[in-house]
């Protein structure tokens, strides 16, 4: 079996934990079993640059730009100040043709670049709890949950804010092997919510 390769999207003004919890979890998780997972790949969201500035000032090398990133397994779109990317054609056309991807995932208002470019459209989802009105008013056709860590619909997973990313991320860890993902939470020193929602 090929080692999975998750892609996390990087943009200015990205919440650093929606990004980097996720991060954490395939890294440790490519660390214990590497015949399973390839690890993390940094997109930036930017054609033209490398690095990216997430929220609070932390500067972020990315490893491939949306104009060369490489086949990806999974997908994760994370949160932060989406008003930039939300309106830039050349990131949601690229989220758009990577949604073929066998999974795709977003974290906190990462839902909104889901939904702007189109992967989420009628689905059940979520994001941080400060979001979920204005997501259900901007995109009145998806069905917003307010109690779940994150939901699964139709091959697409959002999860609610910040840390909910984590608990999403280990999850996805789990589609490769159970096991594997309890390890990683535990190398971790993680408590792994389990509180979802899965058509």
């Amino acid at each position: 079996m090929t080692p999975i390769r998750y892609g996390i999207l990087l943009f200015d003004d990205v919440e650093v934990l929606d990004a980097f919890g996720p991060f954490e979890v395939f890294s440790v998780a490519a660390r214990l079993s590497p015949t399973d997972v390839a690890g993390a790949v940094l997109v930036s969201a930017y054609p033209e640059w490398s690095t990216i500035t997430a929220r609070g000032g932390l500067r972020v090398q990315t490893d491939v730009s949306i104009a060369d990133a490489p086949h990806l397994d999974v997908l994760l779109v994370p949160g932060g100040v989406t008003d930039r990317v939300e309106h830039d054609d050349a990131v949601v056309s690229w989220i758009a043709a990577r949604s073929s991807a066998p999974v795709v995932a977003s974290v906190c208002t990462g839902a909104f670049l889901l939904a702007a470019a189109g992967v989420v459209t009628d689905h059940r989802v979520t994001t941080h709890w400060e979001d979920q009105a204005e997501l259900a008013r901007r995109f009145p056709d998806l069905t917003v949950l307010t109690e779940p860590r994150w939901v699964h619909d139709r091959g697409v997973y959002t999860s609610a804010g910040i840390s909910a990313g984590i608990d999403l991320a280990l999850h996805l860890v789990s589609l490769v092997d159970d096991a594997l993902a309890l390890r990683v939470a535990r190398q971790m020193d993680y408590h792994w919510q389990k509180v979802h929602a899965v058509d």
